[in-house]
């Protein structure tokens, strides 16, 4: 074992920062004979050096000067727990230029500006790894990079947000409406203080970008993402999946297209067959189904969110990186080096997505809506597989299942369904899980 130790410089003391910091603190030992050499802490940066932090190490080392601490000679691995694009980028930037490897669990920062960070590291000799960044504890970023890498992978589709999978798990536990699981969730402490980028599927949106560089080979930016968040699912929805032999999930999906190459990436509620791997994952768990030519459907399963199971992940790449300095050698390569560049690239529009759809459309008059309704579909060519009729005493509603049709003749209709006298309210359509790579089968 080389005597030396490795220095580490950990920037922000937050959840996941804090049970980093204590790893380092308490294990050591073992630290040093995985890696073979010790491992040391340079520096803590944090904002409040007077706020008390309970975690035993030598308060000299909180520093608020987090850019005089990437720039000191010696410190091998910076570790990113900040979040937020500024200043996280431009510290990684200079901790890079100044010889030292990166360990982030900034997905928005990834996604953002991924490539540009990898160039930076490749033409500096360090490592960037950030398997914190997307799914917390799962094993699924080097998965990706290193043990499929010299495999085809046609599609990844998953459950990317603890957060939103608690809350329409507990609609479905409990037949609630949103506003009161999310309510619930934020009691648990599994929603930040700010829950809009997870409901409204941003977070979301940033892994299916760092996903796509991975799987496809191919940078794209989170405007490239079609979002939806749940904060319109309803209780309503939620029965109709259930009455479908279904459950409704945030679903993080990426393809390749067979015939042109473009890529399609999206994240959307959805209804998941109840046959399908993604519909019995509970809680703020996650899971993704990657559908590779030669290994086949393979899915990664477990704790996607909190201190513990994040801090697992940047440890794990923290002893990578440090493995790597130990042997002056890199352990991963810019993964779009193959590939054109990203704007050679298509990003195929939602509307050109062909599916399976289940709509709602509440009527004033139910005898002589159905008939309307159905050949409106028709008119747009969207064929209807099953309906079915809702009663209940405020309402009636015609709950439809359609045949595979494509998105834009489907929006096309709802908004031709929207203009009919019979018709009481804007119809509302949640797609179909698509369960790999066959119809669903529901109705």
């Amino acid at each position: 074992m080389r005597s030396r130790p490795l220095k580490v410089a950990v920037l922000g003391c937050g959840v996941v920062g804090t049970e980093v910091v204590r790893r380092l603190h308490e294990a050591p030992g073992a630290l040093a004979d995985r890696i073979g050499a010790p491992v040391e802490l340079a520096g803590v940066a944090v904002r409040d050096l007077t706020r008390p932090r309970d975690l035993g190490i030598d308060p000299a080392l909180f520093r608020n000067d987090p850019l005089e601490l990437v720039k000191r000679d010696g410190v091998d691995v910076v570790v990113e727990l900040l979040g937020g694009i500024e200043p996280a980028r431009s510290l990684l930037v200079t901790a890079m230029e100044h010889g030292a490897s990166v360990v982030s669990a900034n997905k928005a920062l990834v996604a953002e500006y991924g490539a540009a960070l990898h160039e930076t590291a490749a033409r500096h000799g360090v490592d960037l790894l950030y398997e914190a960044s997307v799914a917390a504890a799962v094993p699924l970023l080097r998965p990706l990079r290193d043990s499929l890498g010299g495999d085809d992978i046609r599609r990844v589709c998953g459950i990317v947000n603890g957060t939103t999978n608690y809350i329409l798990d507990r609609m479905t536990q409990t037949g609630g409406e949103f506003d009161a699981a999310l309510r619930e969730a934020v009691e648990r402490g599994y929603v930040e203080a700010d829950p809009t980028a997870d409901v409204e599927g941003t977070d979301a949106a940033a892994k299916a970008v760092i996903l796509t560089s991975l799987a496809l080979h191919t940078w794209l930016t989170p405007s490239d993402v079609h979002r939806e968040g749940i904060t319109r699912v309803t209780a309503e929805d939620v029965a109709d999946a259930h009455s479908h032999g279904c459950v409704v999930k945030l679903i993080a999906t990426l393809e390749r297209t067979a015939d042109d190459g473009e890529v399609q990436v999206r994240v959307h509620p959805a209804m998941v067959p109840l046959t399908h791997p993604l519909a019995d994952v509970r809680g703020a768990d996650n899971a993704v189904v990657i559908e590779a030519a030669g290994a086949g459907r393979l899915l990664f399963r477990g704790a996607g969110a909190g201190g513990v199971p994040t801090a697992s992940a940047v440890v794990g790449d923290l002893v990578t990186a440090a493995r790597a300095r130990l042997l002056a050698r890199r352990t991963t390569a810019t993964p779009d080096a193959a590939t054109p560049p990203a704007a050679t690239v298509r990003a195929r529009p939602m509307r050109e997505l062909r599916g399976r759809y289940h709509l709602s459309v509440r009527v004033a008059d139910p005898t002589a809506a159905l008939d309307d309704i159905v050949s409106a579909l028709r008119a747009h060519d969207v064929p209807v597989d099953s309906v079915r009729r809702r009663r209940t005493a405020e309402h009636d509603t015609w709950l439809l299942v359609t045949e595979t049709t494509r998105e834009a003749d489907l929006l096309a209709a709802v908004e031709s369904l929207a203009a009919l006298p019979a018709v009481a309210s804007a119809p509302r359509f949640l797609r179909i899980l698509d369960p790999l790579g066959q119809e669903a089968v529901v109705g």
